[in-house]
């Protein structure tokens, strides 16, 4: 069968094209992709070409799908699998194979297993893993965006704190402490907050710091203060951009002790050393933002770290555990993927929006594969009314749904764009 799918052929070389799938195997599955969303590192993996990790070094003559955020139903189910998948399952996949040791994985490294497909043929790697997830939500934007939310999840969880006089380090936050999330008013920092406010182990304080105002009073009408005091959580939301001295401001938020977990979500150094000098004792600083460059680097305090102890780690991904925990609290309603969105578009926008991805301001953009759609904000949909009705009838949807993207939106859109 044809499908339509953006290609990798080299660096900053992606193509929109039409070409066949080959017959699955017995071992393999055959999926629509409904929704992808796009991620930095998508485009990390476009200006690097076969230099970066994860493309095989013959990409020029063996293109490959991107996308790796990508969630849809299964259309056709090979022999060996019949008695464990179904055709009509509705799936997310963790992306991280790591398969045997191997780098690759799908966005990256597969000719016919990607997000930016219309279909795509599930290797059998991935159900030999246990990485292809049943969803049984409703709308598959949540599902693809339980990937980057179980990169967020699985930061909570790598935290780790000790005892005195043992070995034992104990993983998570601390539950009823305070927590700081720096640079974290953009989309991977909503995730954040609404994990945060809304998982089973949360603070009793949290505090999100930013240097964009328009960003943070977003988050602000997103988040409540009132909301997350029926969590049991103090919220602030802080404006470092003119503080003198920011790490004093903030630990005066917390009584002068400091905090026991701080999430930096930007790889920029005055954040790095903001987080840690406002470490508690025992207090964990996990660097979450992914620098491009090699040699990033700050100045911490040893000597905080030898006697207070406080701990430096980073982590960049979740597992498929952590997958399972954003699809379920999804499902259920306990958090919202779509404060992560800002944009949507149609398949044929997505290769420019990788290319540009780092200019184009806003959180998630959101790629629906089986129509055709510019890229649009969702705050400009009213403003698009005029051109064409879908935009109308999508802004009247939003704006019942505080301005968010939502099941409505997205069926709505499936069923009057091709």
């Amino acid at each position: 069968m044809k499908t339509r799918a953006v290609r990798l052929y080299g660096e900053n070389d992606l193509r929109l094209e039409e070409f066949e799938l080959p017959e699955i195997n017995d071992d393999e599955i055959l999926a629509k992709i409904i929704s992808n969303s796009i991620c930095m590192s998508t485009y990390k993996a476009v200006i690097q070409g076969a230099r970066h990790k994860r493309v095989p070094d013959d990409v020029a003559e063996n293109p490959t799908l991107t996308g790796h955020e990508f969630a849809g139903e299964i259309v056709e189910v090979g022999e060996e699998l019949k008695d464990e998948f179904e055709v009509g399952q509705k799936f997310a996949v963790q992306p991280a194979l790591n398969y045997k040791g191997s780098p690759y994985a799908p966005g990256y490294s597969y000719p016919y297993f990607g997000g930016n497909s219309e279909y795509a043929i599930i290797p059998k790697e991935v159900m030999e893993l246990g990485y292809l997830l049943k969803y049984e939500g409703e709308a598959f934007y949540e599902a693809s965006l339980s990937e980057p939310m179980s990169c967020i999840i699985g930061g909570y969880h790598a935290v780790y704190h000790t005892e005195s006089n043992n070995y034992i380090h104990k993983m998570g936050i601390v539950e009823g402490g305070k927590t700081a999330l720096l640079g974290a008013a953009g989309p991977m920092g909503l995730g954040a907050i609404d994990y945060a406010l809304h998982a089973d182990r949360k603070p009793s304080v949290l505090v999100v710091t930013d240097i964009d105002q328009e960003r943070l009073d977003r988050a602000a009408v997103l988040f409540t203060q009132e909301e997350a005091k029926k969590q049991g959580v103090e919220l602030h939301f802080v404006n470092t951009a003119d503080l003198d001295d920011v790490p004093k401001e903030l630990k005066e938020i917390v009584g002068g002790s400091g905090y026991d977990d701080v999430f930096v979500y930007a790889p920029v150094r005055e954040l790095v050393e903001q987080g840690d000098q406002i470490l508690g004792r025992d207090g964990c600083m996990n660097f979450f933002a992914g620098p491009t460059d090699k040699g990033f680097s700050a100045e911490v305090n040893f000597y905080k770290i030898h006697y207070s102890p406080t701990h430096i780690m980073g982590s960049t991904g979740g597992n498929d555990d952590d997958m399972r925990e954003s699809l379920k609290m999804s499902a259920e309603g306990k958090i919202n993927p779509a404060t992560m969105i800002t944009h949507v578009g149609g398949l044929d926008s997505a290769a420019d929006t990788i290319l540009n991805l780092p200019n184009i301001p806003g959180g998630k953009k959101l790629v629906y594969t089986g129509i055709d759609m510019e890229l649009t904000a969702i705050d400009d949909f009213k403003n698009k009314a005029d051109q064409n009705p879908i935009f109308a009838d999508l802004a009247a949807i939003i704006e019942k749904n505080n301005g968010l993207w939502s099941e409505e939106a997205e069926k709505y859109l499936l069923n009057n764009c091709k």
